[in-house]
C-alpha cells in the first residue's frame, strides 16, 4: 500500500477493481489462445488433447473459445499434456 493511501481508500479501490474483474474477459481469452496455440504447435487435435487430460473434446473446445474459465487443476493437466510449464505470478498492479 502506498504510504499516501489510507487503508480505507485502498479497500475502496480494490473493491471497485474486483467488481469488474470477472467482466474483463481478456484474461480467459489469453489462456484460450495460449492453449489453442500450443496444441496446434504440437500437432494435437482437440480430441487428442482431451484424451491426455482426461476430459472431453467439447470441454477443450469450450476452453479454447474462451467460453468457460478453466479451473486450476485443469490448467495443470493442460500444461503437462502440452509439455509446458504453468506459471502463476502475483505482482503489484500498475492499475490505478
Amino acid at each position: 500500500m502506498p504510504a499516501a493511501e489510507s487503508k480505507a481508500n485502498l479497500l475502496e479501490r480494490l473493491r471497485a477493481r474486483l467488481a469488474h474483474a470477472e467482466d474483463d474477459g481478456w484474461f480467459f481469452a489469453r489462456i484460450a489462445d495460449q492453449v489453442a496455440g500450443r496444441r496446434k504447435e504440437l500437432g494435437l487435435s482437440q480430441a487428442e488433447l482431451a484424451e491426455l487430460c482426461g476430459t472431453t473434446q467439447s470441454a477443450i473446445a469450450r476452453l479454447e473459445s474462451g467460453g468457460r474459465p478453466p479451473r486450476i487443476d485443469t490448467l495443470l493437466r493442460l500444461a503437462v499434456a502440452l509439455d509446458s510449464d504453468l506459471v502463476v505470478e502475483l505482482k503489484p498492479s500498475s492499475a490505478p
